[in-house]
């Protein structure tokens, strides 16, 4: 009896291996899609910010984006959101972004350093 309850751990272990094996393997599929979703949404996006920007603009953007990455989406964002409504004439250029870029991070905080 003790050799026939010792297989049926064995098997029970299998089973809960095969299970757990199961599991892995679909949590990973389904990272990997989430994944490849959300490139597939940045690509979009860039090809939309591609079509609406002049190159000097979307150069200016990428350095905003290395300097202050919360900033650059929250532009992309409003840089998006005009074009889908239709709101911008023509491309945007780098003067266009310079000015929603003030808007947006609001007034510079000026610091005078004075020498005696």
């Amino acid at each position: 009896m003790s050799l026939g309850g010792k297989m049926v751990d064995e098997d029970e272990l299998e089973k809960i291996k095969k299970k757990k094996m199961q599991d892995i393997k679909e949590s990973q599929e389904s990272q990997e899609s989430r994944k490849e979703a959300e490139e597939k949404m940045e690509a979009q996006k860039k090809a939309m910010l591609r079509k609406v920007m002049t190159p000097e603009a979307r150069e200016r953007l990428g350095r905003v984006r290395m300097a202050r990455p919360q900033l650059a989406e929250n532009i992309e964002s409003q840089i998006l959101a005009l074009a889908q409504r239709g709101a911008t004439q023509g491309k945007i250029d780098d003067k266009t972004l310079k000015e929603l870029l003030k808007k947006i991070s609001g007034e510079k905080k000026e610091i005078n350093i004075k020498r005696r």
